[in-house]
């Protein structure tokens, strides 16, 4: 009997102590800033006023290079785009887009990888270059 009270005693504070609501927000540090002046030469401002604010802004990316749209494939999340650029048909892959066969398009330069197997896609790319950001400038 003694031990049955005291382990109904042990499940009781167990339980008393899962229920207890943690804060629902995340934790997120303040940033360090350093002293004035001290950051690398060509280094961004550090945003002090906005914690949320963050580096996706696609206004800060160069779109140097411009394409026409031949074909597109979409799959969750992704868009594959077949393009024509200097005579030369070439894939891109960037975060989901509306380009459509016939749009020209302005992209960055991304970073190129030959024979990229899509597992999502059971397909190997000879050369794929994934972008940043597409816009499109011209639409059909």
């Amino acid at each position: 009997m003694k031990n049955t009270a005291i382990l109904t005693a042990l499940i009781m504070l167990a339980l008393t102590a899962c229920n207890k609501k943690t804060s629902e927000e995340p934790f997120v540090p303040a940033p360090v800033i350093p002293p004035s002046g001290s950051l690398p030469p060509g280094h961004p401002p550090i945003n002090t006023g906005d914690q949320a604010a963050t580096s996706s802004d696609t206004s800060d990316v160069i779109q140097s290079q411009t394409a026409t749209v031949l074909s597109t494939i979409n799959i969750p999340q992704f868009t594959y785009l077949e393009v024509k650029q200097n005579n030369q048909t070439r894939w891109l892959a960037t975060s989901t887009s509306a380009a459509k066969k016939g749009d020209v398009i302005q992209f960055d330069n991304g970073s190129t990888m030959d024979n990229f197997k899509s597992k999502a896609l059971n397909r190997t790319f000879p050369s794929i270059t994934f972008v940043n950001h597409v816009t499109v400038i011209k639409g059909k």
